[in-house]
């Protein structure tokens, strides 16, 4: 037998000890998802495991920050943009630099970047934005929904993103809170069907996967986020952020089904609501947070905050931001939206670990859920976003699907004196027409808040798209002429022997608090201008509204009445439906109130006395070409 020369065998051994050193489970797509999360899990210090639990604003990013504190995530927040009207290729390079940072980490660790997309990828120039939920809610159709997921998704991933805040599950009990229009209805039942959205965005969880595991089918899917848990569509008055007074009862049977679904069908993540269950902040509410989703649903992804969120566990905010990390993340909340001041939570989440006063199960239970999500998405395999997807922002593709959700959200309130005598379909082959309102011609408008900016902006120019006025032009006859007043006198419209008139009017864009409103009142000067209008000359008017509007005293002047909600980018689809191309399908997802003093007033209650009842909507067959 020939002997090995020592010096052989040693060099063996050696190259054999650094494979094995490189071999690392976590890394191998091969191992079993837990393997790979333990794997990895043994090998991090506390430091990285409260880095990974931290997101920032891209603002305070850069590569060295996220290297120096392993940052586990970044978001944009409303209108924080890398450059106004930044290109596709401009967001995945500044994506692509975050990531540099994280991966020249020790352990590699891919951080994972978050957008709001609730209609769309809403914070990019050029992207298709489609109608706001309470349209959706309208057209009854969770098919649509799903497909209008799989499109965000798509254009979401074209600028290198692959996580998204939505969608919002709330169930709306009031209109006047601001942020009814993010609602697909008051009705549990409706928002239940549309968490198709979910598997839109996300993919189809496969046949026999364990319920509650989060589940993101490649590199055409984002992760999704089922928000604002639990009961924020039911605080008293609808204030925003505020109280919601109900009994356990009533907030499982009202707020809690959508979650239940959006759970089933794998979502990724849940982030918790500014609002309060009977006095206790959802921030700091363990027995919902832990007890009821994390252990009775078996939600397997990870619990986020909302902006700022642990900070407003104190009133005022960050008044004892130590107390605050203490209570949201002993709540069961695993990933902390900071967003700015991220080296303060960072020291105060190590010392309170350090000396006990969270346990380190309670850390290691984050880190967990928060790897899990990451690599059910591959972002250890495919860290880096690529330009292959840029062409999908804003598709032609894309904007027929907006335009069809359009005109399936359309709801017809009113229509003639009678039903043997219409208005609606509108004849394209009048004379001339008269089109006034304040929102005939805005398409920031059109689209309201969280648009481009978090606010929404007013004007034409804060993104491609088509207004209802320009959508009109398209479609009337090219021998009609089309006068375009915004809010004319009825001097003038008396003289200006106009076959019919469109009014658009409705509310200016707002967010959140910013859109709480005690009133629900059409903006100045629509009332002028539907009086002016509609006492003079056979009319429509079109409401452009995020939700429904006070409007029993002007309903007699009006001959015809559109509730056409947030439509988006695609104004076409209301006049595809106005001029009879396709015919109105729309059903009210929200009870329409006689007066704001009825409110909160929902379908089901003892004493409901509506305008138009939850599910009204008068139909029209399209005109046959």
């Amino acid at each position: 037998m020939a002997r090995i020369p020592i010096f052989l065998m040693a060099l063996v051994l050696f190259w054999g000890a650094i494979a094995e050193a490189e071999y690392v489970k976590y890394k191998d797509p091969k191992q079993p998802l837990n393997v790979r999360i333990e794997d990895l899990m043994k090998r991090m210090t506390l430091e990285e495991k409260i880095g990974q639990m931290t997101q920032i604003d891209r603002s305070v990013a850069s590569a060295e920050v996220m290297k120096k504190y392993f940052i586990g995530s970044v978001l944009s927040g409303g209108g924080s943009v890398p450059s106004k009207q930044a290109s596709a290729e401009t967001w995945i390079k500044m994506v692509n630099d975050f990531q540099n940072g994280s991966l020249s980490t020790r352990l590699g660790i891919p951080m994972i970047y978050g957008i709001d997309a609730v209609h769309g990828h809403n914070n990019v120039y050029k992207a298709t934005i489609f109608p706001h939920n309470i349209g959706l809610g309208a057209t009854r159709d969770p098919e649509l929904v799903k497909r209008i997921g799989a499109a965000t998704a798509l254009e979401v991933r074209a600028t290198g993103i692959p996580y998204v805040f939505a969608p919002c599950i709330a169930v709306c009990r009031d209109p006047r809170w601001g942020r009814c229009y993010e609602s697909y209805s008051e009705d549990p039942k409706i928002v239940q069907a549309m968490t198709e959205i979910v598997p839109g965005l996300q993919g189809d969880i496969p046949a026999g996967s364990l319920k509650g595991v989060p589940f993101v089918s490649g590199k055409t899917k984002v992760a999704a986020c089922a928000k604002h848990y639990v009961g924020d569509g039911g605080t008293t008055d609808g204030i925003n952020e505020n109280n919601t007074v109900i009994s356990r009862h009533v907030l499982l049977s009202i707020h809690m089904p959508g979650y239940y679904n959006s759970i089933i069908k794998g979502v990724s993540t849940v982030m918790v609501s500014y609002s309060s269950w009977n006095g206790v902040k959802m921030h700091a509410n363990r027995d919902l947070v832990t007890g009821f989703l994390k252990n009775t649903l078996r939600f397997r992804g990870f619990v986020i905050s909302d902006w700022q969120g642990i900070d407003r566990i104190t009133s005022p905010p960050h008044a004892n931001y130590s107390f605050s990390i203490q209570a949201g993340i002993t709540a069961g909340i695993d990933m902390i939206m900071v967003p700015y001041n991220y080296t303060e939570f960072i020291d105060g989440l190590t010392y309170l670990v350090k000396n006990n006063f969270i346990p380190m199960s309670r850390i290691d239970d984050a880190v967990k859920r928060i790897l899990r999500v990451k690599f059910v998405m591959n972002l250890f395999e495919n860290p880096y976003a690529d330009d292959s997807l840029v062409n999908q922002l804003g598709s032609q593709e894309h904007r027929e699907l907006a335009r069809e959700a359009v005109r399936k959200s359309l709801v017809l309130l009113k229509n003639g004196e009678s039903a043997d005598n219409p208005l609606l379909p509108l004849p394209k082959n009048a004379s001339k027409i008269l089109v006034a309102g304040s929102h005939a011609d805005n398409l920031g408008y059109q689209c309201g808040g969280w648009t481009i900016e978090w606010q929404g902006l007013s004007g034409n120019n804060l993104t491609i798209g088509t207004t209802i006025l320009t959508a009109i032009k398209n479609t009337v006859d090219p021998s009609t002429e089309v006068v375009h007043k915004e809010n004319p006198d009825s001097q003038f419209v008396k003289s200006g022997e106009f076959s019919y008139a469109i009014v658009v009017v409705g509310e200016p864009p707002y967010a959140e608090t910013n859109g709480d409103s005690m009133n629900l009142t059409i903006a100045e000067p629509g009332p002028s201008t539907i009086q002016n209008v509609c006492g003079t000359v056979k009319c429509v008017v079109v409401i452009v509204s995020g939700r429904p509007l006070v409007i029993q005293p002007y309903m007699n002047s009006m001959d015809a009445l559109v509730a056409a909600w947030l439509p988006g980018t695609e104004g076409q689809g209301v006049a595809d439906v106005v001029f009879g191309d396709y015919g109105f399908t729309g059903r009210l997802s929200r009870t329409w109130f006689k007066t704001v003093d009825q409110l909160p007033m929902n379908v089901g209650d003892r004493y409901y006395d509506p305008l138009f009842p939850f599910g009204f909507g008068l139909t029209t067959k399209p005109i046959k070409a």
